[in-house]
């Protein structure tokens, strides 16, 4: 029994082991990004690598404001992220809501033929979604890519998967009382479905924030542009300010770590819950 149990002890040490040194190794990147940010472009690739710099550049993070019209760029982003995310956090779970605890013809064909558009690359679509956006006149607006990205397919998926761990019976019994669909998905469905929420808004902010495709196509005038299209700018045909790079990557990672660390505490409870069904 003894043997036993050291054996055990030393499978989760070298499991620990194994993990922090994992950790470290994904952490390797952004600390580099964190030291390339404090120096001149000579010296970001220097080999060996150093990590602390002898003369750090304070100076990068007032430049990059300077250099491109970094503010205009992060308030356009801001914009379009807030935007995005609560729309899609508010269609994905009225749709799930429907697909999950409503009866109606055709609700099953319906919802598999919508999740099946998850497995459909966006470049396939890229050119005829471009081509209807200009037919409506909304090329090079922010609504162009409010309205492309308001809704989900992945969002309803995970949402659905979440309301069906909620007992039927509760919501039968909100209707015996009196309760209309729209009462029971605003008063008892989403105050349940905090951390499936939490997981939604994680995923949504962080791919709306760091989209670089749909602004690039979308928006071609200065003042609409984002933080990852202005990323971009740092890099001429001749040269490339990895300095200046590394210190906006650095900002625009900010408010990506911020929205993770506050919303943490749901994320693992709503990724393990969305699979279950009560």
């Amino acid at each position: 029994m003894q043997v036993h149990s050291n054996k055990q002890k030393v499978t989760m040490a070298l499991l620990y082991t194994l993990l922090v040194l994992c950790s470290l190794a994904m952490l390797v990147p952004f600390i580099w990004m964190l030291s390339s940010s404090l120096k001149l472009d000579k010296d970001v690739f220097t080999f060996p690598i150093e990590w602390i710099p002898s003369n750090p550049r304070w100076i990068n993070y007032a430049e990059i404001w300077t250099t491109i019209p970094l503010g205009q760029f992060l308030k356009n982003t801001v914009k379009l992220t807030l935007i995005v995310t609560f729309l899609q956090l508010l269609t994905s779970s009225f749709a799930a809501y429907a697909f999950a605890k409503l009866q109606f013809k055709g609700r099953d064909f319906l919802f598999l033929g919508y999740i099946a558009t998850i497995a459909m690359p966006w470049q396939v679509y890229m050119v005829p979604q471009f081509m209807m956006i200009r037919s409506f006149g909304l090329n090079n607006t922010h609504l162009a890519i409010i309205c492309l990205q308001a809704f989900s397919a992945f969002g309803v998926f995970l949402m659905k998967q979440f309301y069906m761990s909620v007992p039927d019976e509760l919501c039968e019994a909100a209707r015996i009382d009196g309760m209309s669909e729209y009462r029971i998905w605003a008063q008892i469905m989403l105050p349940l479905s905090k951390p499936a929420l939490s997981t939604l808004t994680i995923f949504t902010f962080v791919n709306t924030w760091n989209d670089f495709l749909g602004p690039l196509l979308y928006l071609t005038r200065m003042e609409l542009k984002t933080i990852q299209i202005g990323l971009r700018m740092f890099i001429s045909q001749y040269s490339s300010e990895y300095g200046l790079i590394m210190a906006a990557s650095v900002v625009a990672l900010i408010p990506v770590v911020i929205v993770f660390l506050t919303l943490q505490k749901f994320f693992v409870q709503g990724v393990a819950t969305a699979g279950l069904k009560g």
